[in-house]
């Protein structure tokens, strides 16, 4: 049952976290150098491993 919970919750965090990603980049980054945009993409797309990494060690527990 917690795979099946953790499972949802995994793809409907990560649907949500995708769509803030993209309005804030929108908001942030117009007229932002190169440079400024490749760091924000980096932390935006490893941002999201914490959270589902503690979700995935708690949908192993038995």
């Amino acid at each position: 049952m917690r795979k099946l919970i953790g499972t949802l919750v995994t793809v409907t965090f990560l649907f949500i976290y995708v769509l803030m990603a993209m309005v804030l980049a929108a908001r942030l980054l117009p007229g932002t150098n190169g440079v400024t945009q490749l760091a924000y993409y980096v932390v935006a797309g490893l941002l999201w491993v914490i959270p589902v990494g503690l979700l995935i060690k708690w949908m192993e527990r038995g």
